[in-house]
């Protein structure tokens, strides 16, 4: 096999395994009364999407070397291994929209108990899992900037339902609990 062809494979696996709990484990169609806030999601979901489709696609040569394989096996496994542990502990409170159900529960075990929005954290993983694979630097930074508004947005229009709904419980949460990069605030 060539070099190329592996990281191709380790590209393709990592996002494979992290789409799985997605596609198979997450609840799509619920039921339940909600409020739902759909403008800043799109727009923060379209820039993320983005910001993917820009490391992917023809940006540079595709790098194998073992030390650049084994940074991107550990970005795509801690990527997959979020995104799992994140559908599982939120359970039926999984949706794509920012939004609460009436039943809504804030849930702070599992990776939430490490970053309130484990799910982000997973797609920066498999994001800085594809820009060491595939990406100039130049362009890197480009797609992580990309990334990171479209990730606030998110994260800010999530923030503001939790706090209409949970208050000092969901600030105490807040002040405790990185958003989605571990050890930064």
């Amino acid at each position: 096999m060539t070099p190329h062809g592996l990281s191709w494979i380790v590209l393709s696996t990592c996002w494979i395994a992290w789409a799985y709990p997605f596609a198979f484990r997450a609840p799509h169609v619920q039921k339940r009364a909600s409020i739902t806030v759909t403008g800043p999601t799109r727009v923060g979901l379209l820039l993320e999407a983005g910001a993917v489709f820009l490391a992917f696609f023809r940006t540079g040569p595709t790098r194998s070397n073992p030390a650049v394989l084994a940074a991107a096996l550990i970005f795509g496994i801690t990527g997959a291994v979020l995104a799992w542990a994140a559908v599982t502990h939120l359970g039926k409170q999984f949706r794509v929209h920012a939004g609460l159900y009436a039943d809504h529960e804030l849930v702070r075990t599992g990776p939430y108990a490490i970053v309130r929005h484990p799910i982000y954290a997973s797609v920066l993983a498999l994001l800085l899992t594809t820009v060491v694979l595939r990406t100039t630097w130049p362009r890197a930074v480009i797609c992580l900037a990309v990334f990171v508004v479209g990730t606030e947005i998110r994260v800010r229009s999530e923030d503001t339902l939790l706090a209409s709904r949970f208050g000092e419980e969901f600030a105490k949460y807040k002040k405790s609990v990185p958003a989605y990069i571990p050890f930064v605030r």
